[in-house]
């Protein structure tokens, strides 16, 4: 069982304090080694080469309680989990309402989790799988381990504009948008201009059309929905966010460049006044998307955004497999169209993967982007 921290103690004190919805807690991603562009190295000082990449800046741990009887507390968000998910596979409506109607450990007020619920209890101290299984169990030992979120994906590129809703998986880790139908478990979906599109083949995952690999599991949460952001744009290229207590640039690099140069790139910024400017973790970098349904996938009234398949850098590692742990890979998200090798959204705006970190970096699951973008971020001082 894991306890509580103090420094979560004061988070969540300080949470508390406030009216519901208004605060996000963010934790740490959980990553403490630090690596070049395949292994484990020690951490450099500012200004050598990989500087200021995950593991060099923490946040809140994540801390849950094992509450004895089927369900998992988040010390730090307050939502409860169920430990252990549906044994059934389900369509993303079937998994909808499965949660509304689901009566357990004497609570009736489950829901299906937003993405960035969802995504806030992946662990990144390792990976395959991306969560702590002494704590949350899965359904199976193998990859397909796609969880629903409530996130319906509106957009409707992926999968030939068929219906589709977002999951993440546990095991890879990644964030996308599965098909959404299973045989008679079919979710309302209006075909629209803006919604028309096709998808091309998935790559990495079960892709075939039978129910068994439509249906994913689901892991019910209880408790008030968190996730929202409140930005304020600062009038000076900076967007805050008060909800999580980080700040933005408004605009991207407006530039590819390899994960090294990224690194570089975000510990030599200036801007607005602040010299304190960093790439941020995975769970900073997803924390702004937007995925009611708009696109591209994020809040463009304060965000500026330059392209339609530009991928975003996070300072996070990854590896692809157990039997393949070097680190030649780093977290992305796709803030536009998350496209295959056709140029057809395979994932969704909103997406989360990871792609090789430099151009001899091995191709992972299809996706060969060792060239992308980054949006800034800072800590806020208190």
């Amino acid at each position: 069982m894991k306890t509580l921290t103090l420094s979560a103690i004061l988070f969540v004190t300080t949470a508390l304090s406030s009216s519901a919805g208004d605060t996000y807690p963010l934790t740490d991603t959980g990553q403490d080694a630090c690596f070049d562009n395949k292994a484990e190295i020690a951490c450099p000082a500012a200004g050598e080469a990989f500087a200021g990449q995950d593991a060099q800046f923490t946040a809140t741990p994540q801390s849950f309680t094992d509450n004895g009887d089927g369900t998992i507390s988040d010390n730090v968000t307050g939502l409860v989990w169920q430990q252990v998910p549906s044994e059934e596979r389900l369509g993303w409506q079937a998994a909808q309402d499965y949660c509304e109607a689901l009566e357990f450990a004497g609570r009736d007020n489950w829901r299906t989790p937003n993405l960035k619920e969802l995504f806030g209890i992946s662990d990144f101290s390792s990976g395959w799988p991306y969560i702590d299984t002494s704590v949350f169990t899965l359904n199976g030992a193998d990859k397909d381990q796609q969880f629903w979120s409530s996130n319906f994906y509106y957009v409707g590129t992926t999968h030939g504009g068929a219906a589709s809703a977002f999951g993440v998986n546990h095991v890879t880790g990644h964030i996308k948008a599965y098909p959404a139908e299973t045989p008679g478990d079919m979710p309302e979906f209006e075909q629209t201009a803006e919604t028309e599109g096709a998808g091309g083949p998935e790559t990495g995952e079960n892709n075939t059309a039978g129910p068994a690999e439509f249906g994913k599991l689901v892991r019910c949460v209880s408790g008030d929905e968190i996730g929202k952001n409140v930005f304020t744009a600062n009038g000076d290229g900076t967007v805050t966010d008060a909800a999580t207590g980080l700040m933005w640039a408004a605009a991207d690099a407006g530039e590819d460049m390899d994960w090294q140069s990224a690194l570089a790139y975000g510990s030599a910024a200036e801007l607005a006044g602040y010299d304190d400017w960093r790439l941020p973790n995975i769970r900073e970098l997803q924390s702004i998307v937007d995925y009611s349904g708009v696109f591209p996938a994020i809040d463009a009234e304060v965000f500026s955004w330059t392209e339609a398949n530009r991928y975003y850098w996070s300072s996070t590692s990854a590896y692809f497999s157990p039997t393949d742990p070097e680190h030649y890979y780093a977290w992305y998200v796709a803030f536009g169209y998350a496209p295959g090798s056709d140029g057809e959204d395979i994932h969704g705006a909103g997406a989360v993967r990871f792609v090789g970190k430099a151009a001899d970096s091995p191709s992972a699951e299809g996706d060969y982007r060792p060239l992308n973008s980054v949006r800034l971020v800072r800590d806020v001082t208190q």
